[in-house]
């Protein structure tokens, strides 16, 4: 990890969300009365549950049970500016990582076992600092209603249903414009797009033994044969029917959107109005969301 890292003092969500994010959060905010619903009726019952089910099933990270992922978080908060969530270890076979914040007093990050043993310590900061991004831009509220629709759309019969899965396409949308934003704050944490696109890579096709095997220009060669699809209207058409009912982008057209912005004069500019250089091994600043 390098010695040195630009804290970014000051940085505001909007700053670095992606365009695709602002247009479908306005859009779904012009549903009537969504954030007051789910905010006030789902907020406070679902915090505490997911309290208890960590608190009970997963390890709390601190400063005296795994430090080095504590202060893999803290280093993250810092650099963008965020006081730190509550960070959960949970044993599970499956890599992922998700949080969740209704800005509420108990936000956290779990992070499962097999995901830590696939990544590198960067890689787990930018891990860290995706879920993150969540929280810096509020996306709680959405994120907990797309959960909620997307078990309805299976449960509801009939119209119920069909009112359900157009919810749910437009959650969907939304959602997976959101993980470009988070994937913009795991760049501006870590200060590193090799190490984003590198983690992509290996959500895409990594184990804990073929992991240092993969050869990342080679994926980078392959998102952009993933463009190339689009030359055809049929290609096109085909890859807008898979990504529909997704809730991430495909981790090529992520790990090329990182490659893109990290290039930007809008990242540059970003480190440069809110930077503030300071040596990453710092004191702590202070005492449902899918990777």
């Amino acid at each position: 990890m390098s010695f040195f890292k630009t804290q970014l003092v000051g940085l505001k969500s909007d700053q670095f969300r992606h365009p695709l994010d602002l247009e479908a959060t306005k859009a779904l905010k012009q549903i009537p009365g969504i954030d007051v619903i789910v905010r006030n009726l789902l907020g406070q019952l679902a915090e505490q549950f997911f309290y208890v089910e960590n608190i009970a099933a997963s390890v709390l990270v601190g400063e005296k049970q795994l430090p080095q992922y504590h202060q893999l978080l803290l280093e993250a908060c810092q650099t963008l500016d965020l006081e730190p969530p509550q960070l959960y270890i949970h044993q599970h076979p499956v890599p992922n990582a998700y949080t969740f914040a209704m800005r509420g007093r108990q936000p956290f990050i779990v992070l499962h076992t097999s995901l830590i043993e696939l990544l590198t310590p960067e890689e787990i900061q930018a891990v860290i600092a995706h879920e993150l991004g969540h929280l810096k831009c509020d996306h709680g509220v959405y994120l907990t209603l797309v959960n909620l629709i997307v078990l309805a759309a299976g449960q509801l019969p009939n119209f119920g249903g069909f009112l359900a899965q157009a919810l749910q396409a437009q959650l969907l949308e939304w959602v997976r414009c959101a993980e470009f934003t988070c994937d913009r704050a795991a760049l501006l944490a870590t200060q590193d797009p090799k190490v984003i696109m590198s983690l992509l890579m290996k959500l895409a096709g990594g184990s804990p033994t073929l992991a240092p095997q993969l050869n990342l220009d080679a994926f980078l060669a392959q998102a952009r044969a993933y463009d190339d699809i689009s030359n055809t209207e049929l290609g096109e058409m085909l890859k807008s029917a898979r990504a529909s009912q997704l809730t991430h982008p495909v981790p090529v057209l992520r790990a090329r959107e990182i490659d893109r912005w990290a290039a930007s004069r809008e990242y540059q500019s970003l480190l440069q109005d809110h930077g503030s250089g300071y040596n990453n091994k710092v004191a702590p600043k202070g005492g449902w969301r899918n990777w």
